[in-house]
């Protein structure tokens, strides 16, 4: 491994089908009010929010609510947070969803008491809060972000035709996460697929960095094949609670800052995923599986052994008697087959994607990427072009 790196993670996790029980440990370490934060209602009708809410009346706290945060919470609903918290006095949110729940509230927390635009600072200017930040813990219903154990927060600014993400420092990393792998089986097939291949794409856009013998590429191969394996089961039988527990432990490890370590990383799938996003959007993981197959086909002459070892030590391709190029293909083509037969979006125009907004989603990417810089626009253009 190269580089020097510290590693922390604050977050403290309850797995299981007791993991709700953990509420009663943690609640009564912050003060009385208590912010409920949740998407659409899904958690009225599958009783969740019954549950949590009982749990939280119990331990003597006074409950207000955010309900709506959508699939991209945007820079509107993240002022509208802000002004609920400041009213509610939170002493804590909970936030209880997917990813994008998790997110929002981490958003919240750290913009409540800072009196600049939270958009501009955050998610344009990318400055770190300087100000007192709300604790926020997460009841997972929804896994493939990871954001139950990261500081991670993507919002959407659709007048600026943007989708960003700012990754946060551990004081913004949930204080306690509560994961119940039951708590998933009622989300739709389409919803479950987006978040398999969020979490497939998370551990890809790290392991596809830097060429040393690195111990989280190991990790990551090991991940991968487990997440394949049980992503096979949960398709047939989403209630196979040993195929969504594996997945849903993928999913925080695939994201929660340690298989980073030692890595460059890329993450250029994710923007140009998330500028597709800003302009349609689409399901966070399908863009992100619309944009995979051409992005690294593209790539693949600039890191071909790594390719061939991802197709061996993944897809179980055999190599004998094949140049390390043709195994490289062969592992995206058994990959791109494996894609296909979960129910993944292979292309851009099926999410709503024209060829009118192509210049825009160019210029979105060319934003995000601005602090990486990755890739140049002749090449952002060629893929996202591929990619329809």
């Amino acid at each position: 491994m190269l580089g020097n790196f510290t590693y922390s993670n604050p977050t403290k996790l309850y797995f299981g089908k007791d993991a709700l029980d953990g509420l009663n440990e943690e609640l009564p370490k912050y003060g009385k009010n208590v912010l409920l934060v949740y998407g659409g209602g899904s958690i009225k009708k599958n009783g969740i929010y019954d549950k949590v809410v009982a749990i939280l009346k119990a331990n003597g706290k006074t409950v207000y609510e955010d309900a709506g945060v959508m699939p991209n919470p945007t820079s509107e609903k993240l002022n509208e947070g802000i002004e609920r918290a400041k009213k509610a006095k939170a002493d804590l949110i909970l936030a209880v969803g997917g990813g994008s729940v998790c997110d929002y509230a981490k958003a919240v927390s750290v913009s409540v008491n800072c009196n600049d635009d939270a958009w501009d600072k955050y998610f344009i200017r990318f400055e770190e809060p300087a100000c007192e930040i709300i604790p926020v813990g997460c009841v997972l219903t929804m896994v493939g972000t990871g954001s139950e154990m990261n500081g991670g927060s993507v919002i959407t600014n659709h007048a600026q035709k943007l989708k960003i993400g700012h990754v946060f420092g551990d004081k913004v990393f949930p204080k306690f996460s509560v994961m119940n792998p039951e708590f998933t089986y009622t989300l739709p097939k389409y919803q479950m697929v987006s978040g398999i291949y969020d979490i497939m794409s998370h551990i890809l856009e790290q392991y596809f960095s830097g060429t040393d013998d690195n111990t989280s590429d190991y990790i990551m191969e090991g991940l991968l094949r487990s997440l394949i394996h049980s992503a096979n089961i949960a398709v047939e039988n989403p209630t196979d609670y040993e195929a969504r527990s594996n997945i849903m432990w993928t999913a925080t490890w695939a994201l929660n800052t340690l298989v980073a370590k030692g890595k460059t990383t890329d993450w250029m799938v994710h923007m140009l995923g998330q500028a597709v996003a800003a302009y349609t959007d689409a399901t966070h993981g399908m863009t992100l599986a619309a944009v995979t197959m051409p992005y690294y086909k593209y790539i693949l002459p600039y890191g071909t052994a790594k390719f061939a070892r991802y197709a061996v030590n993944v897809w179980n391709v055999n190599p004998e008697g094949k140049t390390d190029t043709q195994v490289a293909y062969e592992g995206l083509a058994v990959m791109e087959k494996w894609m296909r037969k979960i129910g993944l979006v292979m292309n851009i125009a099926e999410l709503g994607a024209t060829k009118e907004i192509l210049d825009g989603m160019v210029k979105s990417t060319l934003v995000m990427d601005g602090g990486y810089k990755v890739m140049d626009e002749k090449d952002i253009r060629a893929v996202l072009q591929a990619s329809f």
